[in-house]
């Protein structure tokens, strides 16, 4: 199984890094044709969850049917814009969710891309969306900025407040929280690339993993 996903890994490689426009097409975003009988699940997210689906895939092959919106998520306003669309008219059994890490890039005159009180705003919105699709609901929390000179550029101080703003929100609505920020937080210096939010093929390995266990405690039995 390791050797599956290392050799999924491999042929994304090239990609992980690229932002949402990147003009590669990305073996992340063929579409899955369902096995019947097998639950849907659905992984929304931005290039982060891009690096991990198709080892999660690999991971839960036989056990569901693992889908992901065919883009870079982006930030929440980009979520709010195009949600229905990539929920689609079909029944989800779980989705596993996040923005949060471009929503806090700094942009040209030292805004961020959302700001706390958006992003909170938007948050809220999409939650909503979510719940009414009837889905069972996993809230992936943002991912450590590491420190250095950053392109596009983060603060690593900013994702625990975020991060806070979102657990809030997901506390209320009773979704549980699947932790990558403190999965990764101890073994960055390992997993993460320097000066840079994403990963080694190691770390996306090691965040595929995370992410699987998490969608196997939601899936129907």
């Amino acid at each position: 199984m390791r050797l599956v996903i290392c050799s999924l890994i491999l042929s994304l490689a090239p990609l992980y890094g690229q932002e949402a426009g990147a003009a590669k097409p990305n073996p992340a975003f063929v579409e899955v044709q369902d096995t019947p009988g097998l639950p849907r699940v659905l992984l929304i997210g931005d290039s982060i969850s891009i690096g991990y689906t198709l080892p999660v895939r690999a991971l839960l092959d036989g056990k569901a049917n693992v889908h992901r919106i065919l883009t870079n998520g982006g930030p929440s306003l980009n979520g709010l814009q195009n949600l229905r669309d990539w929920l689609g008219a079909g029944k989800w059994d779980v989705i596993h969710f996040n923005w949060g890490l471009h929503d806090l890039k700094i942009m040209p005159g030292g805004r961020h891309q959302a700001e706390i009180d958006e992003y909170e705003t938007n948050l809220n919105e999409l939650v909503k969306q979510l719940k009414a699709t009837g889905a069972k609901l996993i809230w992936a929390s943002t991912t450590p900025v590491p420190e250095g000179k950053l392109d596009p550029p983060r603060n690593a101080s900013d994702v625990p407040v975020y991060n806070a703003v979102a657990k809030k929100i997901m506390d209320l609505n009773g979704i549980p929280m699947d932790d990558l920020y403190s999965f990764v937080a101890p073994r960055a210096s390992e997993i993460q690339l320097k000066e840079n939010v994403h990963y080694t093929l190691s770390g996306y390995e090691a965040l595929a993993s995370q992410v699987a266990e998490a969608l196997r405690k939601s899936l129907p039995n």
